[in-house]
């Protein structure tokens, strides 16, 4: 059977790559991103059905328009991944960061809610569907100098769990999906070695093995899983000694 896949932020990094992994496997695409050339550039080279869609995910409007236009040429989707997002380094005391501090939030967590919110009454109609989150290990504590971008995404992560625990009894899937590093244009303005660096690619086709398990919690790449769940264990005070001489991210804007 034909899967039918929507992926927001496929413009580009992961997006994009889960968008060519998934057309190999011959899916059906909704593609969403607010770039309409770099859409179009991809829906060009892709050799499955696909449509396009260049909406903000912060908007709810737009988001329930290209669900109803997918839904309506294609049926129902078996997988919504929620992708999309921006990252930014950010400090409070600087006035101008407020601003960004509040974009970031409504990318990370609203749009993904923006995403989810028209399918999932299609989805408990049909007592089937899969909602895949796209988190981050800097969610599992707070990295300093990406104060927004950490809150938006340990925010993500206990959305995603409460919203799985809600859609048990309908059948309806929630898997978090926690990247370290990922080599995508958001990674590569960091000035600093990033440990277990791996190419979008490559993560693609980690996160869809995971999908396809209908797994609940999944961080990639391996390695950093182990690290991961260490460092959600540390007391305060170690983790504190441990991050207060890291690396910290550019405060210029990242977006995808």
């Amino acid at each position: 059977m034909t899967i039918k896949v929507i992926i927001t932020g496929a413009n580009s990094g992961i997006g994009k790559a889960l968008a060519l992994e998934y057309a190999k496997k011959g899916a059906v695409l909704g593609l969403i991103a607010r770039d309409s050339d770099k859409l179009v550039s991809l829906q060009k080279i892709l050799p499955c059905p696909s449509q396009i869609f260049s909406i903000d995910v912060t908007d709810i409007a737009q988001c329930r328009w290209a669900a109803e236009e997918f839904m309506a040429q294609h049926g129902i989707p078996d997988v919504v991944i929620a992708n999309a997002g921006i990252s930014q380094g950010t400090l409070t005391e600087n006035f101008t960061d407020l601003k960004i501090f509040e974009e970031i939030i409504k990318t990370n967590l609203f749009g993904v809610q923006n995403t989810f919110y028209p399918f999932i009454q299609p989805f408990k109609k049909r007592k089937r569907g899969q909602l895949v989150g796209i988190s981050s290990v800097a969610g599992i504590r707070g990295i300093p100098g990406s104060g927004a971008y950490s809150a938006s995404k340990a925010a993500l992560t206990n959305y995603l769990e409460s919203l799985r625990i809600e859609m048990l009894e309908f059948n309806i899937h929630v898997s978090t999906i926690a990247p370290g590093y990922i080599r995508t244009p958001m990674t590569n303005v960091n000035n600093f070695t990033m440990p277990f660096l791996i190419n979008s690619d490559k993560a693609a086709k980690k996160i869809i093995r995971s999908i396809e398990k209908k797994a609940r919690f999944t961080i990639i790449p391996f390695p950093m899983n182990i690290i991961g769940r260490i460092i959600r264990v540390l007391p305060c005070f170690l983790w504190d000694c441990l991050a207060r001489n890291a690396p910290r991210k550019k405060r210029v804007s990242n977006k995808s």
